[in-house]
């Protein structure tokens, strides 16, 4: 579903990624391991189109997403893949369930609609009494799951996790964790995971180590 060929990546002098070539299938979960440093969240933030590699190519299905650019670059980002980040990034003066569904208001869906599938996936991540609070109100591993609601609000075909278990207790970690694979077992999206946490790289259907900006084994 996506490939990736030949992927460099420089920030000034400093070689970042040395020519990477990555396929991920539909359905898949994949982590990305390495020390830090290895190039693990410039790929995912290049895979993810929040990046431009400087050579190479980024393909998901029959359309090269590395060569789209403004608006066409962000209705394809914002409808068509999905983001979790180490930390929530929550809109601190907006309540779980309006964090939910701004990703669908921005892609101009009906509101009614939007809500209706929030409450969807609040059952299905736990939440659904916690939808009316605002952040500050809610546990990490709450703020996490709105976090994963949101990315999963318009249905993206792909979801890009960097650290998402970084910032949790053991016991919210590994139900998140649980939580991907029930996601995708019901969905069928696909995740690419960077992680420190070896547990979860390993319960991954493909684990890539990354060393010096090149993939050194799967």
């Amino acid at each position: 579903m996506l490939k990736a060929q030949g992927i460099q990546k420089y920030y000034g002098d400093l070689h970042v990624l040395k020519g990477v070539d990555v396929s991920i299938s539909s359905g898949e979960i994949v982590s990305i391991v390495g020390a830090s440093g290895a190039g693990k969240s410039t790929l995912l933030h290049i895979l993810g189109t929040l990046d431009k590699a400087d050579q190479g190519e980024v393909t998901v299905g029959d359309k090269e997403i590395s060569k789209l650019k403004g608006d066409k670059l962000a209705a394809y980002r914002n409808t068509e893949i999905g983001f979790i980040f180490q930390f929530h990034n929550l809109l601190p003066e907006f309540t779980a369930e309006e964090n939910i569904i701004i990703p669908g208001l921005i892609a101009q869906k009906d509101e009614a609609k939007l809500k209706e599938k929030a409450k969807e996936l609040a059952v299905l991540l736990g939440i659904e009494g916690r939808m009316q609070h605002k952040p500050s109100e809610l546990s990490g591993g709450e703020q996490q799951r709105v976090a994963v609601a949101r990315a999963l609000i318009n249905e993206p075909k792909i979801i890009f996790a960097d650290e998402p278990s970084g910032n949790l207790d053991t016991q919210s970690a590994e139900a998140l964790h649980e939580l991907f694979f029930k996601l995708r077992d019901q969905f069928g999206q696909s995740f690419v995971i960077v992680t420190h946490n070896r547990e979860l790289a390993q319960m991954a259907d493909r684990m890539l180590t990354m060393q010096d900006g090149l993939i050194i084994s799967e």
